[in-house]
């Protein structure tokens, strides 16, 4: 039986190997544990990440800064065994946001929520106050298309999360613009950790349909988003990340011939 390590390297990413309650403790250890004058953020990459990966530096740079990578998909599981450097389980962001919420709320951390549409960053923070007595999301803000190009529009959002100066700041933008946004700006701003988790506030305002349980745990949860957005999401799951194939065989290739040497 394989052993579990603290990291694992796959696809060129050092992931996290930790179970969900680890993830959850690992987050409140960087709120714990805060690093003088810095900011630390989170990323979650998915089949999707891992493709964009080998086309965009950048992106590439945020993940070298991040301060934890949790595996987000059950594709990226699967390919962790076969490739013989198994993950202990799916950290979802969009799973991570709401317990990260409960921990907050008995902590008495400080919470902001960035991302989203119009009024649902909002509306998640109302479902959440419900969910979770004594929840402190202290400022929400959608902010507009384009905006990671509008220099004075990126001032105004630091400084309104910087007013309030949160703990926790979850930022649903969508990758990779999430992702990157942060990586910009952490250093001028005043909280502990940032989580890039997509559309974690879409589904607990009930604005998306997340995919039962079941379809979740078998993987499937990238059908269920194709059928139910198909003009938005067909290109993404059928054209882009049938790359991911590619990669996982040449990962794959490459370690079986490392192991021969």
């Amino acid at each position: 039986m394989k052993s579990y390590d603290a990291k694992s390297t796959l696809f060129g990413l050092s992931i996290d190997n930790v179970d969900f309650n680890g993830a959850v403790g690992l987050v409140n250890s960087l709120v714990e544990s805060p690093t003088e004058g810095k900011g630390r953020y989170i990323v979650t990459p998915n089949v999707d990440h891992i493709v964009m990966l080998r086309h965009d530096q950048e992106f590439r740079a945020v993940y070298s800064g991040a301060a934890a990578i949790f595996a987000d998909g059950m594709p990226l599981v699967w390919a962790s065994r076969l490739l013989g450097k198994p993950l202990k389980e799916r950290v979802a962001g969009s799973d991570l946001f709401p317990a990260i919420c409960e921990l907050a709320a008995r902590k008495g951390y400080r919470l902001f929520f960035l991302g989203g549409l119009p009024g649902v960053a909002e509306a998640a923070k109302s479902e959440l106050d419900k969910r979770y007595p004594g929840l402190n999301v202290v400022g929400t803000y959608s902010p507009p298309f384009g905006f990671e190009n509008d220099a004075a529009e990126n001032r105004k959002i630091v400084n309104l999360i910087n007013a309030d100066k949160p703990q926790i700041l979850f930022i649903g933008l969508g990758a990779p613009k999430q992702e990157k946004w942060i990586a910009r700006h952490i250093d001028a701003l005043d909280t502990r950790v940032a989580l890039c988790t997509g559309a974690a506030f879409d589904f607990v305002a009930g604005t998306v349909k997340r995919a039962p349980v079941w379809m979740q745990s078998l993987g499937f949860e990238w059908l269920y988003r194709l059928v139910s957005e198909p003009r938005r999401m067909w290109k993404r799951y059928l054209v882009d990340d049938a790359e991911f194939l590619k990669i996982l065989t040449q990962e794959y290739l490459s370690l079986k011939m490392a192991a021969r040497r």
